[in-house]
C-alpha cells in the first residue's frame, strides 16, 4: 500500500520535469502555475490569467511558456508540483489559492511568487500587523470582498432574524480570519452569532445540520471545502428553510441565495499584469502592494430563492445558470 501511495506523486514529478523541459528554449520567461484544485472560481482566475500574461507579453514581442498543473485537492501534489517549479528555475509562480502560496513561499525566497484567489495574505503568510506589503518575494491578489458589506447585506435580506450561524472549515486560516472579521460586523447590526466550524468534509453534514436547528440564517465564508461540498449544505439547508448568504459567487451558485461577488477571471487577469510589471517591467515584488478585485456585484441565486419562496431586493442580479 505504501508503494502504491507513492507512486501517483512519483510519475507526477516525472510528467512535471518532462512539462518544465518541453518546448522551454525558446521562451523568454517560463512561469509555473500551481492550482490548488478544479473549481470554477480558481479556473476562471487561472485562464484569466493566463490569457492576459500571454496577450501582454505577445503586445511586447516576447514569448512566455505557462504551465498549468492542477494539485486536485491533495496537499502532496501542491508540494510536487511546487518543487517541480523551483527546481525547473521558473522565472514566476502563480500560486492560486491559500494552501499553494504557503508551499511556494516556504520553498524558495528567490524566485517571484504572485499568488490570487487568496483571502488574507497576512494569515496565509503569518504576518503580524500586516499593512498590503509583505516585503518578501510574494505579493498577488486577494478574493474578499469587502465584509462589513457583506454583513450588511445579511441585515438587507434578513432585517428580522435574530440568530445567524457561521459555518466554515476550521483547518483553512481565511475562513477563520473571515469569521473573526465578520463577526463583529453581524453583532454590530443586532444579530447574535454562533460559529459551527467543522474539521473536514467528514463532518459537515453533522455540524451544517446543527447550525441550521439553531440559526435563522447561515453565513459561509470563502472557503474551498465548502466549496467543494456545496451540495451537503444544500441538502440540509433548503429543507429546514434556512437560507444561506455565501462569501463567493461559486458557493452561493450551490447552496446560498446570495452574495457579494467578484469577477474571478479579472482577478487573474490582474494579477497577470502584476506579474508582467515583474518579468517585463523590472518591478521589485517585495514592494507591491496585494490588489483586489476591481469590481463587485450583488447576485443571487433565484432558483433557491424560488424554493425558498425569497424576493431579492433591488439591486441584484442573478447568477446565470451553468447550463
Amino acid at each position: 500500500m505504501k508503494l502504491n501511495k507513492r507512486l501517483p506523486a512519483l510519475l507526477m514529478a516525472g510528467v512535471l520535469s518532462l512539462s518544465l523541459l518541453a518546448g522551454c528554449g525558446g521562451s523568454d520567461y517560463k512561469v509555473g502555475v500551481c492550482q490548488l484544485a478544479p473549481h470554477p472560481a480558481l479556473d476562471a482566475a487561472t485562464e484569466g490569467f493566463r490569457d492576459k500574461l500571454t496577450e501582454l507579453m505577445k503586445a511586447d514581442g516576447k514569448t512566455v511558456e505557462i504551465d498549468v498543473e492542477n494539485a486536485n485537492g491533495e496537499t502532496s501534489s501542491v508540494a510536487t508540483i511546487i518543487n517541480g517549479f523551483v527546481s525547473g528555475k521558473s522565472s514566476l509562480i502563480l500560486a492560486n489559492a491559500t494552501a499553494p502560496l504557503q508551499t511556494a513561499a516556504a520553498s524558495t525566497g528567490d524566485i517571484p511568487i504572485l499568488g490570487t484567489s487568496v483571502s488574507d495574505y497576512g494569515t496565509a503568510l503569518e504576518m503580524d500587523n500586516f499593512t498590503g506589503v509583505t516585503g518578501i518575494n510574494v505579493s498577488g491578489t486577494s478574493d474578499l470582498a469587502p465584509l462589513d458589506q457583506q454583513a450588511a447585506m445579511v441585515k438587507e435580506w434578513f432585517p428580522d432574524a435574530k440568530n445567524v450561524g457561521l459555518l466554515y472549515c476550521s483547518s483553512e486560516a481565511n475562513s477563520k480570519f473571515q469569521i473573526n472579521t465578520i463577526k463583529p460586523e453581524l453583532e454590530a447590526l443586532g444579530f447574535a452569532c454562533t460559529e459551527y466550524s467543522f474539521a473536514d468534509s467528514n463532518d459537515l453534514a453533522t455540524v451544517a445540520t446543527k447550525a441550521c436547528n439553531e440559526s435563522d440564517v447561515l453565513y459561509v465564508p470563502t472557503d474551498n471545502t465548502v466549496a467543494d461540498n456545496t451540495g451537503i449544505i444544500a441538502n440540509i439547508a433548503i429543507p429546514n428553510k434556512i437560507p444561506v448568504i455565501a462569501g463567493e459567487e461559486g458557493i452561493c451558485s450551490g447552496c446560498g441565495v446570495a452574495t457579494l461577488s467578484i469577477n474571478y477571471r479579472e482577478l487573474g487577469e490582474t494579477t497577470a499584469q502584476m506579474a508582467y510589471d515583474i518579468l517585463v517591467g523590472g518591478k521589485d515584488i517585495s514592494t507591491m502592494e496585494i490588489q483586489y478585485a476591481p469590481n463587485l456585484t450583488k447576485k443571487y441565486n433565484k432558483e433557491i430563492c424560488d424554493e425558498l419562496g425569497l424576493t431579492p431586493p433591488e439591486g441584484y442580479e442573478a447568477i446565470e445558470s451553468a447550463e
